[in-house]
């Protein structure tokens, strides 16, 4: 299986147009797709998005930490966006403004689940300020030590990775979750390390989102 990037961040939130207002606002993102299910936010539409679904609250932060952007000039910044989601941006060479840089998950054992993560479809990367990750597109997973366990409410809903194929992912060492074939995109959902789930999807030669 050939994954490529971490293609976005879904999120389970109560007030999904508010998170999506505050995301448009502080930024750079725009309204990709909204239905009656999800909203689908980005820079671009074929780089890192965030994917937010309406569900009752209050949500809780659980698994998920943070996620980082990076931009070519600016300053530093962390903005907490609502429900528990924060959104850091830092400077650091990018083709495109609001580009994945990483996403943080707490780890019971951070050493341990960056190695599982290797065995699908993960890159091995260096520490970064002691903190195990891992490595795809350019883009990393971060894993920081704390409970990562799923409240009943929990605000991370899926991390999904785009590939080439997206059954190949059913032979990969994790549980199978769920298979969905939408109109511009085929995905199957498998349980990863520490409950985590992650998408692998592909882009149908249908994908036209802007």
């Amino acid at each position: 299986m050939t994954a490529r990037t971490i293609d976005h961040v879904a999120l389970w939130v109560a007030d999904r147009d508010a998170i999506a207002e505050r995301l448009i606002a502080d930024l750079g993102m725009h309204t990709i797709e909204r239905t009656d299910r999800f909203t689908l936010l980005g820079a671009d539409a074929r780089r890192f998005k965030f994917t937010l679904f309406e569900e009752e609250g209050p949500r809780v932060q659980g698994a998920l930490k943070h996620v980082t952007l990076r931009v070519n000039e600016g300053e530093q910044t962390s903005h907490d966006v609502g429900e528990g989601l924060t959104v850091n941006v830092v400077p650091a060479k990018t083709e495109v403004d609001y580009d994945l840089d990483h996403v943080a998950l707490f780890s019971a054992d951070p050493e341990v689940t960056a190695h599982e993560y290797l065995s699908l479809g993960f890159n091995e990367a260096e520490l970064r300020d002691g903190v195990p990750r891992v490595e795809l597109g350019g883009a990393y997973l971060e894993f920081h030590p704390g409970d990562p366990s799923a409240p009943e409410r929990p605000l991370l809903n899926h991390l999904a990775v785009l590939v080439d194929r997206a059954d190949d992912a059913k032979a990969l060492p994790a549980e199978v979750a769920d298979v969905v074939d939408a109109p511009n995109t085929y995905a199957v959902f498998v349980w990863g390390p520490e409950r985590v789930k992650i998408e692998y999807v592909e882009h149908k030669p249908t994908f036209s989102l802007v």
